[in-house]
């Protein structure tokens, strides 16, 4: 049952974040104008921060290592960003063979969502926030 919850937590988490990295894409690109390979990398960090605090307080409450938040942001950063390679070769390709997805990145940023979210969420369950382990006796 617990990893039941945490893969529905991890889908919720990661709506949250498509809507983030899709939202600041969008934005940056039809209202500035800005390139959208520039603008992704940009809305991935945001989107990244934002699921990170949400999988941190809810998905994966109680684990973790205890540390620095700090450290374990940055851990999480570049676990996303195993995630993220997938998920921006996918978006790029879709930006530079689907002229729609020029002018609405978001189009993309779903398609990449879904390549990487199987690399997020192992990485997030075995590495950022695995459960302590039991003390030997």
């Amino acid at each position: 049952m617990a990893l039941r919850r945490q893969i529905l937590l991890f889908a919720i988490s990661g709506v949250l974040g498509f809507c983030v990295d899709a939202g600041i894409v969008q934005f940056l690109v039809r209202g500035f104008d800005m390139n959208p390979y520039g603008a992704r990398v940009l809305s991935f960090l945001a989107a990244a921060t934002t699921t990170w605090g949400f999988n941190r307080r809810y998905t994966f409450a109680g684990h973790g290592d205890g540390g620095s938040r700090h450290r374990e942001l940055l851990r999480y950063l570049f676990a996303m960003a195993c995630g993220f390679a997938l998920n921006y070769g996918a978006y790029a390709a879709c930006v530079a063979f689907w002229p729609l997805v020029w002018q609405w990145p978001a189009i993309g940023v779903a398609v990449g969502s879904v390549a990487g979210a199987l690399v997020n969420f192992l990485s997030s369950k075995y590495w950022i926030f695995r459960a302590p382990k039991a003390p030997v006796a």
